[in-house]
């Protein structure tokens, strides 16, 4: 009888947090091909190809080692010249007003690419409202031009579900070059279609966990096997990572809205010295409540 482990771990945290994690399971043995990482990166510019595993400290050599099983899933990668040159002018401004160095900013994040798309998306949709008779203080008739419409974004193409949802399109990264430590875009999720483009980098071995073995009473056997994953792995795999991420995302700005109130019905006839110590014992634990 033999014991098969293997593992898909995922996960969604900074830069700094995730080459701990990988020096960590480097350390343990875990990335040798029986475990396969995959990172959800909110943020699409530090993956591209830079090495973001290199610090330039004593522990890089162990990173690039470790980071060869970690997947990467981000926004689709786009090479649209019109998008370089608007990462282009952001950085400008952001370094402009002083706001902080950003000298290893790369292209612009998810948030600033969707609020251009955002005021796009309205300026179509108001514009379309107009010509029918309609102002901007119309403001349901202004929606319902946004809802279930495609157009070209300044990263790609912009769809919108009948629900008013963005449908998103995302890239799937790996280290294609392991001396080099260097990555590459492997595949891509269209979300409006619901399917894969495997591009050339593409490798199904890379994608294939090896199959720790273990017979009774018998040294431990590690074989290469298939299992099963390849492109099923990438769809699940990514699905997943994406809806992980909409509901942590979801569930922060839960959080961060969300308030208590302590109230106390106090009888009339109480003395106002005890109502009035029992105002002040509510309203400091309202203020903990909110904090």
């Amino acid at each position: 009888m033999f014991v098969y482990t293997t593992a898909v771990v995922i996960m969604c945290a900074g830069a700094e947090r995730i080459r701990e994690i990988m020096l960590a399971a480097h350390r343990q043995q875990l990335t040798n091909g029986s475990f396969m990482f995959f990172n959800v990166d909110l943020f699409n510019a530090s993956s591209y190809g830079n090495g973001s595993w290199r610090r330039e400290d004593e522990f890089d050599e162990d990173a690039r080692q470790a980071y060869a099983s970690l997947n990467t899933v981000t926004l689709l990668r786009t090479v649209k010249p019109a998008y370089e040159n608007f990462s282009l002018e952001m950085k400008r401004s952001i370094e402009g007003l002083g706001l902080y160095d950003c000298n290893d900013c790369g292209n612009v994040n998810m948030f600033v690419e969707g609020f251009h798309d955002a005021m796009v998306l309205y300026t179509i949709a108001l514009h379309e409202g107009m010509k029918n008779g309609y102002t901007k203080k119309n403001g349901t008739e202004i929606t319902s031009h946004m809802w279930n419409r495609t157009f070209e974004g300044i990263a790609g193409q912009v769809s919108i579900d009948v629900n008013g949802d963005r449908v998103g399109d995302f890239s799937l990264m790996a280290m294609t070059n392991i001396e080099a430590g260097s990555y590459e875009v492997v595949g891509n999720y269209f979300g409006k279609n619901k399917t894969f483009q495997l591009l050339p980098a593409f490798s199904s071995d890379h994608f294939t966990l090896k199959r720790k073995q273990e017979k009774p009473k018998k040294e431990k056997e590690v074989e290469n096997h298939s299992c099963g994953l390849g492109v099923s792995a990438f769809t699940g795999v990514t699905v997943g990572a994406v809806l992980g991420t909409v509901m942590l995302i979801a569930f922060y700005f839960f959080r961060k809205n969300y308030r208590i109130t302590i109230q106390r019905r106090t009888h009339g006839e109480e003395p106002e010295s005890v109502k009035h110590h029992q105002l002040r014992e509510d309203s400091i634990r309202s203020n903990f409540s909110a904090a």
